[in-house]
């Protein structure tokens, strides 16, 4: 089973409710991830298909989920030393990510390069849930979890709240 596949959360770790909504779209771009990966094992892929949904998938919702992190989450996990350094590493993983959509957008990004972009994605979304979100539940008080959810739920009201339906050549398909 590839990474991307993995679960999302550890056993038994509750997420707290204001970090939610950046979870369920952590869950929307796993998917994506885990989609794509097995389209690639299958031998099933129409890239340009595939480009056009990761930009679709930024387009909607992961362009403002990063704004968000940016501008509300990270500047609240920045307060806690033992959070600098993460929050560091996790912008440097932003600006790589929109290279690789961007790339996408342009139809650029190649077949070759499609697993380093699903290994990307993966890895920045579990480093976030599991040692980002769990570091501030560790540190926040209730009352600064509450604050960051009503920013975060501010700067995230720009994003789609629709399920996006994938094009027909990026459903899986049973196995026959």
């Amino acid at each position: 089973m590839h990474a991307a596949t993995m679960l999302l959360y550890p056993r038994g770790v509750l997420r707290d409710r204001n970090l939610v909504p950046l979870s369920h779209q952590h869950q929307h771009a796993l998917a994506l991830c885990v989609r794509l990966d097995r389209a690639m094992q299958a031998g099933e892929l129409d890239l340009e298909a595939w480009q056009g949904e990761i930009q679709q998938i930024f387009e909607q919702e992961i362009d403002v989920h990063f704004a968000a992190e940016e501008s509300a989450l990270f500047p609240a996990a920045e307060r806690f030393p033992e959070l600098k350094t993460l929050v560091a590493e996790l912008i440097v993983e932003h600006a790589s990510l929109r290279e690789l959509f961007a790339e996408a957008t342009a139809r650029s990004l190649q077949q070759e390069h499609l697993l380093r972009f699903i290994e990307t994605l993966s890895h920045h979304i579990r480093k976030e849930e599991r040692q980002l979100f769990e570091g501030l539940q560790k540190v926040m008080t209730s009352e600064d979890l509450a604050a960051l959810g009503k920013a975060l739920s501010q700067a995230l009201s720009g994003a789609i709240k629709t399920c996006g339906i994938p094009n027909p050549a990026t459903r899986l398909r049973a196995k026959k």
